[in-house]
């Protein structure tokens, strides 16, 4: 120290009375709440945005499976309606009442058939029996065109069943074309649809001598687009919908599906429905 004699200097304290401090914070940052609230409300939109483009996208897929199953299913009824309409060229067969009465038949059944897909059909008790042995019926055609026979075997005592009418349908339509699709190229088809009681249940199964289906792709046969490898084959030809849309239909209507398979022998569809209580 330069002076020591000098008197030491005191130490100076500045108290501060802030009695409104969180009024004037608030108001410092008070232009960050409208920011917030803006942002919120852009995350909202977002989510909402994102909520509606997914929705839009799911149901767009479902009117494209809609509009991809009914085209489907139009064409056994109209192939049916075509073949029976070039037989009816034929002289030798209009020359037979009785086959000229049977295809008259299968032409009003198909048209029936026809007007049922483009008509709100809701679910109703159905005498099941009757309906897969008029399948049978106006099917026998198309498979003995093909050089096949066709068995029907309808035993089930029990078959009232709550259905929708044209889905049932086309559930067996879409089973039986199918084994003139994947027919073996080196025999005749055979093909067998029978009905029977488990339980409270009703049982179809339907039966062909075809090619059979490989124990890797009888997992995937339901599978939407799905096609099975069929080796030098090119005649068969389709989009892999068919049994995708038969195994929603049946699902739907509380029922389940499996297939059983010999590679080269031949496959059995089996499908089980709740009997109407």
């Amino acid at each position: 120290m330069l002076y020591p004699n000098d008197t030491q200097a005191q130490m100076g304290l500045l108290y501060i009375h802030f009695p409104e401090m969180q009024k004037y914070i608030f108001s410092s940052v008070r232009f960050i709440i409208p920011a917030i609230v803006f942002t919120l409300v852009l995350l909202i939109a977002f989510i909402f945005t994102i909520y509606t483009i997914f929705r839009q996208k799911r149901l767009t897929e479902i009117k494209n499976d809609f509009i991809n199953n009914m085209t489907h299913e139009f064409k056994t009824p109209i192939s049916t309606i075509s073949l029976a309409a070039q037989m009816l060229g034929d002289g030798s067969v209009t020359k037979s009442e009785s086959m000229l009465k049977h295809l008259s038949g299968i032409i009003v059944d198909e048209t029936k058939r026809l007007r049922f897909q483009v008509e709100k059909v809701l679910r109703k008790e159905l005498d099941a029996n009757r309906v897969i042995q008029d399948i049978v019926t106006t099917f026998r055609l198309k498979v003995e065109t093909a050089g096949g026979s066709i068995d029907a075997h309808v035993e089930a005592a029990k078959d009232m069943v709550f259905v929708d009418e044209m889905h049932f349908t086309n559930v067996v339509f879409n089973l039986m074309d199918n084994a003139i699709k994947y027919k073996h190229p080196d025999r005749p088809l055979q093909l067998r649809v029978s009905t029977e009681n488990t339980d409270s249940r009703y049982i179809i199964r339907v039966a062909d001598n075809g090619i059979g289906i490989k124990k890797e792709d009888l997992k995937k046969i339901f599978e939407k687009f799905y096609r099975v490898h069929t080796g030098n084959r090119h005649d068969v030809k389709g989009f892999g919908l068919g049994l995708a849309y038969v195994k929603n239909v049946v699902t739907a209507l509380g029922g389940n599906i499996h297939a059983e398979s010999e590679y080269g022998r031949g496959t059995t569809f089996i499908i089980s429905l709740p009997l109407l209580k």
